[in-house]
């Protein structure tokens, strides 16, 4: 198929556009009626890199060509722009919550050209201690897997996610801040100070590293074997990262265990795509969990979903 006729099949089919906006870029879809990915654009335009007053420009830059092609498309946006720190905060929704309370958070704007602009909101939940857990984003991900099987749902990323769906509904959810813990170690500490350069992915390593937090709940002490190891001579530079790595994704597994996630033998889906998941899968065949990776559209069929929902 010639890409004269890809572009004239994407102008037939284009209904909505998927902005994820974060602190550090905005990735956009456009996407299909069944929320299939037609194109896709990222820029640098993160809202750490916005004051106030710019959003809207930079959201019309980036846009502008697929408003050319395909008209005044409704557009959702999620993530960070909807914080205290982005463009329009949008409250959080409680959980339990599905579709329906999240379209009725939702706030509408319009853009330059007409477009109708849906800014999602995030979730709350109330119940973790000490103070209330919260997503955004996220929450769109796990409306695009489906809410019809009670399950729990893993969501890797710099801060994981670990959600229960019960009812057709989120019922619950953890963050497990792993992602940010393994980056202040290896860039910022002087424990693992001496990985190799460039960095180097070890297997065995990283296998290591979980097996070392399964048996150990004690994290204070155990990342100081990062330090020990290649004192005594068993820890290469080139295992380092991989070793770090291990143990701070074991911990995560340890502790939602600890905290009533999962028991050995359970199942559980793994949904996003952070780079990370196959390293997760690792880490669920060494805790004991039956796991798999959901498709990758789910965040397109979730904001599709909400914004089917939301009032016209």
């Amino acid at each position: 198929m010639n890409e004269r006729r890809v572009r004239d099949m994407a102008a037939e089919t284009a209904t909505s556009i998927i902005v994820d906006w974060g602190t550090t870029s905005l990735r956009a879809a456009l996407v299909g009626e069944g929320g299939e990915e037609l194109d896709n654009l990222e820029t640098g335009s993160g809202i750490s890199s916005l004051v106030e007053g710019q959003h809207e420009a930079a959201l019309m830059d980036a846009l502008t060509p697929w408003f050319s092609s395909h008209g005044a498309l409704p557009v959702a946006a999620l993530g960070m722009i909807t914080s205290r720190n982005g463009w329009v905060e949008v409250a959080y929704v409680p959980c339990p919550a599905g579709p329906s309370e999240l379209a009725a958070g939702a706030i509408r704007r319009s853009l330059p050209n007409g477009s109708d602009l849906f800014f999602l909101p995030g979730l709350n939940d109330p119940a973790r201690r000490p103070f209330p857990d919260v997503m955004r984003g996220e929450e769109t991900l796990i409306v695009g897997y489906g809410l019809e099987e009670d399950t729990t749902l893993i969501i890797p990323g710099t801060h994981s996610k670990w959600a229960r769906v019960k009812e057709q509904r989120i019922d619950g959810f953890q963050t497990f801040v792993t992602g940010e813990i393994f980056n202040l170690l290896i860039n910022h500490s002087f424990i693992a100070r001496g990985s190799a350069q460039p960095p180097v992915d070890d297997p065995d390593a990283f296998r290591w590293g979980l097996t070392e937090a399964k048996q150990s709940g004690a994290m204070l002490s155990l990342m100081f074997s990062a330090r020990t190891g290649g004192l005594a001579g068993r820890l290469s530079p080139e295992q380092l990262r991989s070793y770090v790595r291990g143990m701070v994704i074991g911990q995560e597994f340890r502790q939602a265990r600890e905290a009533g996630w999962f028991t050995e033998g359970d199942d559980g889906k793994i949904v996003g795509n952070d780079g990370l998941n196959d390293l997760y899968l690792v880490a669920a065949e060494v805790f004991g969990l039956k796991t798999s990776v959901a498709a990758d559209d789910t965040l397109a069929k979730g904001a599709l979903t909400i914004l089917a929902q939301t009032p016209s």
